[in-house]
């Protein structure tokens, strides 16, 4: 990889897990009543044909990892579980009393915090109102992240039972000293045992979540755990650089200097060499950061052009509504997005009076929906075309001269209506979606992890 291009590329940029950024919502215009109307709207004209999706975020760990950026509450007081979850219940309700019918889920899905923290039974109480008050999809996926420390077999097996099929567990580095300095010490032998559980118990899509770029972290570190990560064929893998974003308050990532990570290009080799052992291993390259066997459903998705991008990360099927649930939970109504509030007091304090409890959003106006869908096209299949009137923008009348140094780089080719991502050009996706971003400032104090 030309240590040129690494120099020239390494710079913050967002993720696009959605369009426009959460750093560019138009938060000033932002009103409740519209964005109902938005929801609805969108609901009314979806809910039969596709269904929606769910994201419940249960924010509370044990202990702090210091890798993580995500909103948390670190706490070894269990009692904090049941409160919340009759929160998250409430704040559900909320929307059922809004939709004129009861919601059909396709996709659902736990993240944290530590979803796992919550006591099997707790999990249970919480996942069954929710599926009794709702429709399941006719091929509906449930999900969830599992702590290798603390998912049990009651755990894997409770979940089973209500439906979940799908399970995540975040390895990061089998490296002893790279797990201290991280927080997260978690032997090789325990990821076995949970992987090996989940697929006894009989769940179908297995998949382990791997960091590059983490503090003392070598090459050599990298390609260690992904040879002890093939001992155990987890069907779907990301393989996620380490965002280093210390800025954001209380996300734990000040527990080592600048000095102890790898620079872009030792990050980019570990990423080009960790693509490689993991083709090598039967993997294909889904996306940006994701990797899968061929039997699973997420490269069936990109094989058939369903590959679909949004908060959740790469999924393999689309839905325009996601309702976010629980504290700084995010959701999408296609024309609009919202966060909800990140204090665990203060939403249950909201939700609990009955009051929708989402601190910011984004109306998306025309154009946003028309960039939105061109920055999917890429993220998902490396290329898009408006050639389509709908998909024509003023703002895409200067993409060849925006993008002319990506296609001096050789990382794209430009034509009238198309933008192609070259495979050189893969490694930069975030940094080609730029170039189509009618938001970002190039002089605006630094909002995002960098993107090698």
């Amino acid at each position: 990889m030309d240590i040129n291009l690494i120099n020239k590329y390494n710079v913050p940029g967002p993720r696009y897990t959605s369009y426009p950024t959460v750093p560019h919502w138009n938060v000033q215009d932002f009103r409740l009543t519209t964005w109902k109307d938005k929801l609805l709207e969108t609901f009314n004209s979806t809910n039969k044909t596709e269904g929606i999706s769910v994201y419940i975020h249960l924010p509370f760990c044990e202990s702090m990892c210091t890798f993580c950026g995500c909103n948390k509450r670190i706490t070894k007081k269990h009692e904090v579980e049941s409160p919340y979850i009759k929160a998250v219940l409430k704040e559900w309700s909320l929307y059922l009393n809004l939709f004129d019918e009861k919601p059909i889920i396709k996709q659902l899905h736990i993240g944290g915090g530590t979803p796992t923290f919550f006591s099997p039974e707790n999990l249970n109480y919480l996942l069954t109102c929710i599926i009794n008050t709702s429709h399941l999809a006719d091929d509906y996926e449930f999900s969830f992240e599992g702590h290798p420390n603390n998912t049990t077999k009651e755990h894997l097996q409770t979940l089973f039972d209500l439906g979940f099929r799908r399970v995540s567990f975040g390895v990061q580095d089998y490296n002893i000293t790279i797990q201290e300095a991280i927080h997260r010490v978690q032997p090789f032998s325990k990821v076995k045992q949970v992987t090996e559980l989940a697929r006894e118990i009989g769940y179908t899509s297995i998949g382990h979540d791997i960091i590059y770029g983490l503090p003392f972290q070598t090459l050599e570190n990298v390609e260690y755990t992904i040879e002890k990560t093939k001992e155990l064929a987890p069907d779907r893998i990301a393989f996620y650089s380490y965002a280093h974003v210390p800025w954001l308050k209380g996300n734990g990532q000040r527990g080592y200097s600048e000095e102890n990570l790898p620079d872009g290009k030792d990050k980019l080799m570990m990423y080009e060499v960790g693509k490689s052992r993991l083709l090598d291993f039967g993997y294909q390259n889904i996306g940006m950061d994701h990797f899968s066997l061929t039997t699973d459903s997420l490269y069936k998705a990109l094989e058939q052009k369903t590959l679909h991008r949004n908060f959740m990360g790469y999924t393999h099927a689309k839905t325009d509504v996601m309702i976010g649930l629980g504290t700084s939970s995010i959701g999408d109504s296609w024309n609009g997005f919202y966060q909800n509030v990140k204090n665990i007091e203060e939403y249950q304090s909201l939700v609990n009076n009955q009051i929708f409890p989402i601190s910011k959003g984004h109306i998306l106006t025309d154009e946003d929906l028309i960039i939105r869908q061109h920055i999917l096209n890429l993220m998902c299949h490396y290329e898009t075309k408006w050639d389509d009137k709908t998909l024509h923008s003023k703002a895409l009348e200067k993409a060849p001269l925006k993008m002319f140094p990506l296609v001096n780089d050789g990382l794209v080719t430009v034509s009238d209506s198309q933008i192609k991502v070259t495979p050189k050009g893969k490694p930069f996706i975030r940094n080609i979606c730029m170039a189509i971003d009618q938001y970002l400032n190039p002089n605006a104090k630094m909002q995002f992890s960098k993107t090698v």
